[in-house]
């Protein structure tokens, strides 16, 4: 973890708890083994005062329960006390796979339903934890964030709602539009970018990059992701192109409007290794068309980093477009749910975000500087140093 010392001489706010919903589980539990490993190691000047105790724990999991009615209504039940702990709590509003009975029928859990779920926890826990702090990775209606029209604001009334609810922070990874968080200006809000862990994952399945202007380039598959695109190729020295969609305004399709053609605005990628990088893949369309683009224009090898790895239309069309060599390797996070099939894909590599979950948690539990971990510039030149001396040093990723 970095500055650790700053971590040595700090005082948390309270003893610290992470509430894991149902759908978050699995990440829950390595952040929470990360957290116990971080605080046996640093050599905190408080961890054997008796007035913080339950510093250094074998778990920092809280027990509690949503139970669901034959109706399909719920309730947040704690089992345990969380007066005066500083809650973390932790949900995955994207995960599909958790299902729940209602009048003999069995339903798979939406988005709606993780939220509701969601806001069961804080009301249980509303008035009696010394602070409440919120975990979601994926931004809840995080698309609906603007208004065109008449249409209704989901995102920003969801934060507003969380904020009048008690939440005094609130973390999220890769927002769509990070301005939303004008929706609650009074309130913590970060918003944190996987560019180090894509970068480390990259490396780690790739012996053979060149990491220089004359051997890659990163593309933005779209206008909305070029200011991702352009930080992550300064980082690494390339350059970096970007893809304009072309829409039909005038269709409205699946809620959307259709794209009518992908223009590309960059210079020669020709025998270049190419890595689009954006938020999310839902559907994947738009993400393979410019993938096929590319290997079109004699792109060398096509990466595609997403912070969220959705498929909403499944993985034939990945499995299809993979066999036809439009594209080398799909790197997501392991920040949503991830069907089982999709870790079985060869094309499929895991840009883990646990550690990096885990370091979050512990500097805002000593109310630290978030400073510490919001800037991975160095970091990510210190793992391309390594692997460019690979031939003299045995590369060590943290």
């Amino acid at each position: 973890m970095p500055n650790l010392r700053e971590l040595e001489n700090a005082m948390p706010v309270a003893p610290l708890k992470i509430v894991a919903l149902e759908s978050a589980e699995t990440l829950a539990g390595e952040v929470n083994n990360y957290l116990v490993d971080f605080r046996k190691s640093v050599n905190n000047k408080v961890k054997n005062d008796p007035a913080f105790h339950g510093y250094r724990e074998d778990s920092y999991l809280t027990s509690f329960d949503c139970p669901r009615f034959g109706t399909g209504e719920a309730k947040a039940v704690f089992h345990e006390s969380v007066r005066g702990k500083d809650l973390f709590i932790l949900v995955d509003v994207c995960n599909h796979s958790i299902t729940y009975n209602m009048n003999g029928y069995t339903n798979h859990m939406s988005p709606d339903d993780h939220y509701q779920d969601l806001k069961r926890v804080i009301a249980a826990a509303a008035g009696k934890a010394k602070r409440i702090n919120v975990i979601m990775p994926f931004l809840y209606e995080g698309r609906q964030h603007k208004r065109s029209g008449r249409e209704s604001l989901d995102c920003a009334y969801a934060l507003e709602e969380l904020r009048d609810m008690g939440v005094s922070n609130f973390i999220t990874f890769d927002a769509h539009d990070p301005r939303v968080a004008n929706a609650m200006p009074l309130s913590g809000f970060d918003n944190f970018t996987p560019p180090y862990q894509f970068m480390r994952a990259l490396l780690e399945n790739e012996e053979d990059l060149l990491v220089d202007k004359d051997h890659m380039i990163v593309i933005s598959p779209d206008e909305g992701a070029l200011a991702r695109a352009i930080y992550f190729a300064s980082v690494i020295g390339v350059d970096t192109g970007m893809f304009y969609k072309r829409r039909d305004y005038s269709t409205i399709v699946n809620g959307k409007n259709p794209i009518v053609a992908h223009e590309f605005l960059g210079d020669n990628i020709d025998g270049k290794d190419v890595v689009i990088i954006d938020d999310m893949i839902s559907s994947g369309e738009s993400m393979l068309d410019t993938s096929r683009q590319l290997k079109e224009m004699n792109a060398k090898r096509v990466f595609i980093c997403c912070t969220f790895g959705l498929f909403t239309s499944g993985l034939k069309a990945f499995d299809e477009a993979y066999e036809k060599c439009y594209f080398d390797r799909v790197i997501t996070t392991n920040l949503s749910y991830q069907p089982p099939e999709l870790k079985k894909k060869p094309y499929f590599v895991e840009a883990s975000m646990s550690k990096f979950l885990a370091s979050i948690i512990d500097f805002m539990n000593h109310d630290v500087s978030l400073s510490n971990v919001h800037e991975p510039t160095e970091k990510i030149h210190e793992v391309l140093a390594r692997y460019n001396n690979r031939e003299n040093t045995e590369i060590e990723y943290e």
